[in-house]
């Protein structure tokens, strides 16, 4: 549930946004997104009184995961739900919503979930805070548990979400920079192909399209990815291919 606007004083405004800034400079530093994701739910642990573990629930396909977790409980709590698929750190991340409980126990929208919860390892509530990721199939959550009732307040979803919000960057991030990474690899090995393209073309007086069809040939032929045939030819000038029928009369290049 969201703050309602008459409640946007400048002094809460201005101590969200310090908030949300310090918050920033810790959490975006450089490092890694695995212990960026673990800085997460810690700070949440931290800053949520009643919170005594955290964990980001993150899936792809109805196939979850949980990382960052502050502690063994969530891995255990959170199984419950990906094996009924059911709970509120599946629904938070799938139905794009905010979850908070007050009881898990008498909880009805999670009753089988919410019973062995609580009698397996005594989490009674739950705050559950969807990841916005834009443009993907991945989907995520911020959790929070308490072994007490009524665990949780509007104050503490405003935290969760800035929380939450810090994690979607970091993941985006992470996916952006492995993106640059996949790209910066694919135009050098596009560079390298060229070059071996340019070497064949040049050595047996052979169209661009006939010497990069020669590479596919011999990759296919050895087993061999297209790059490390091509780098083969960059670095020797020889392209090895298997021969053909006698009938045929003509023997490859060598």
């Amino acid at each position: 549930m969201a703050l309602e606007e008459s409640t946007w004083t400048p002094d809460y405004l201005g101590e969200l946004a310090g908030l949300f800034a310090r918050l920033g400079q810790e959490l975006l530093s450089d490092h890694g997104l695995d212990a960026t994701l673990g800085l997460v739910c810690q700070r949440a642990v931290d800053l949520v009184p009643g919170a005594e573990h955290a964990a980001i629930s993150r899936g792809r396909h109805g196939r979850f995961e949980t990382v960052g977790s502050t502690s063994k409980v969530p891995l255990q709590v959170d199984q419950i739900q990906y094996d009924l698929h059911s709970g509120p750190c599946v629904d938070a991340a799938i139905k794009e919503e905010i979850y908070r409980t007050g009881s898990l126990v008498t909880d009805r929208r999670w009753p089988e979930f919410g019973r062995r919860a609580n009698a397996e390892h005594g989490i009674c509530s739950m705050l559950s805070v969807r990841l916005f990721l834009e443009d993907d199939d991945l989907v995520a959550a911020l959790n929070l548990y308490s072994v007490h009732p009524d665990a949780f307040d509007s104050g503490d979803q405003t935290v969760a979400v800035l929380l939450a919000t810090h994690a979607s960057l970091a993941i985006a991030g992470a996916r952006l920079h492995e993106q640059v990474q996949h790209l910066e690899r694919a135009l050098q090995s596009n560079r390298g192909i060229g070059v071996a393209v340019g070497v064949l073309m040049n050595r047996y007086k052979i169209t661009q399209q006939e010497a990069f069809d020669l590479l596919r040939l011999a990759s296919q032929n050895s087993h061999r990815k297209l790059v490390d045939v091509a780098r083969g030819v960059s670095e020797t000038g020889i392209l090895e291919l298997p021969p053909l029928p006698a009938r045929a009369g003509v023997q490859p290049p060598g």
